[in-house]
């Protein structure tokens, strides 16, 4: 399998495109910790992979607790005597304009979109260095590389993120440390409810979806899945600092 033995850790895997990604790296071999502010949530998705053959344990983690993000990250390294798989996933949407968003809205954006995922590279960065090599994967969106209307605070904090990724690419990859961005387009799960509230409603989303987008449908989560492990293997070892936009032709 293409992740044997490998460990990784992802954050927000208790529901969504975290969780199918989750369950997609353990199909491949990997033992997943499954991370999520929710800790039911998390147990959840580690059960289900554990029943179907896999290996997988549950973690609580608040990522904005920066903390308890390292402390888990470094007890996984030392449980398992290695990290070689970082999926950051962990995101917020606010909708609206400058004059909608407030200072405190816009802080807990950067708080969850940008500086949750620094921390974790920060902490994964010395197990990996340990292993000689490994695989950073930080989510983004397909709103870090265009602009939506009314979304202020989610899209500055999606760009942030990619050029942070990128730095840090530059930074170690002669060090055999990749980072790479999953930048994901409109994929039908609740996280979508910011841009329903901004639209209007889910068939004013819908209706977007069927029109804007090429390929005129949302994306489902185990079709990001299969970019979080390309991502994560050796199938992509020449690839760091890059923005793997999934959004079925919304951003070209």
């Amino acid at each position: 399998m293409l992740l044997d033995d490998r460990v990784a850790f992802v954050t927000a895997a208790g529901s969504g495109i975290g969780a199918a990604g989750a369950r997609a790296l353990a199909r491949d071999g990997a033992h997943v910790v499954v991370t999520d502010r929710d800790r039911r949530a998390a147990e959840t998705v580690a059960a289900a992979i554990r029943q179907a053959g896999h290996r997988a344990e549950a973690l609580a983690l608040d990522v904005t607790d920066d903390a308890a993000l390292r402390a888990a990250i470094a007890g996984t390294a030392k449980r398992h005597g290695r990290l070689d798989i970082l999926h950051s996933h962990a995101g917020l949407q606010i909708e609206g304009r400058l004059e909608q968003v407030t200072a405190d809205e816009m802080d807990a954006s950067w708080a969850l979109n940008v500086r949750s995922h620094f921390v974790a590279a920060q902490a994964a960065l010395a197990p990996m260095r340990a292993r000689g090599k490994g695989s950073v994967i930080i989510t983004s969106s397909n709103s870090g590389v265009q602009y939506d209307r009314e979304m202020i605070a989610y899209c500055t904090t999606k760009h942030a993120v990619l050029a942070m990724a990128r730095q840090m690419a530059a930074d170690y990859a002669h060090e055999n440390i990749r980072f790479n961005l999953l930048c994901p387009g409109f994929i039908d799960t609740p996280f979508n409810r910011g841009f329903e509230a901004q639209m209007g409603g889910r068939d004013k989303l819908e209706d977007y979806v069927s029109t804007a987008i090429p390929m005129g449908r949302f994306g489902t989560v185990d079709e990001i899945a299969e970019g979080i492990v390309y991502l994560a293997s050796d199938r992509s070892s020449f690839m760091t600092g890059h923005a793997l936009v999934i959004d079925g032709g919304e951003s070209v």
